[in-house]
């Protein structure tokens, strides 16, 4: 129980959150994705969180992810590499509602056949409210959301769906 002078919103905070208690510890899953012109950008984001993201699980497709590994030191469970099937595999993740929050980096600028669909990607995220950033302003925002416990909501929606 909190404090009586502590102000109502706070009280509000707590209270509303209560319920997630029992998971505290628990990791989200944070899903990356890079077309291959943002390799070297997706790197450079990963080792400035590291600390927010390495109390998190990390998917990515394959050769994102092992480029995040090699720079980091973190584990992340890999996919294929996008262009021979990573990316499906990445949304279907996303299709079962088991992402917690996904970045993508892409260069509208450049299409490659080979990179992953970009509007796939986000359009399973919207299906499932995922939160989904598509550049390194929004992902900012969602990585430092998720340091602070701002995606803990996500929690609240895997235990209904696993009731």
């Amino acid at each position: 129980m909190i404090s009586s002078f502590v102000p109502f919103f706070i009280q509000a905070q707590y209270h509303r959150n209560s319920h997630l208690q029992h998971y505290k510890g628990c990791d989200m899953n944070v899903g990356i994705i890079a077309h291959n012109s943002k390799k070297t950008l997706i790197e450079d984001f990963c080792i400035a969180y590291k600390g927010i993201l390495s109390r998190h699980d990390i998917y990515a497709t394959g050769t994102t992810g092992r480029r995040i590994e090699d720079v980091t030191n973190l584990h992340v469970h890999k996919f294929l590499p996008g262009s021979i099937g990573g990316d499906k595999q990445f949304t279907e993740m996303i299709e079962r509602n088991a992402m917690d929050m996904v970045i993508f980096f892409y260069n509208p600028n450049m299409i490659d056949p080979k990179d992953p669909d970009v509007s796939t990607v986000v359009t399973a995220c919207d299906r499932n409210n995922i939160p989904v950033a598509t550049n390194i302003a929004t992902a900012e925002l969602l990585v430092l959301g998720l340091g602070r416990g701002d995606l803990d909501w996500r929690l609240s929606m895997k235990s209904s769906d696993e009731l």
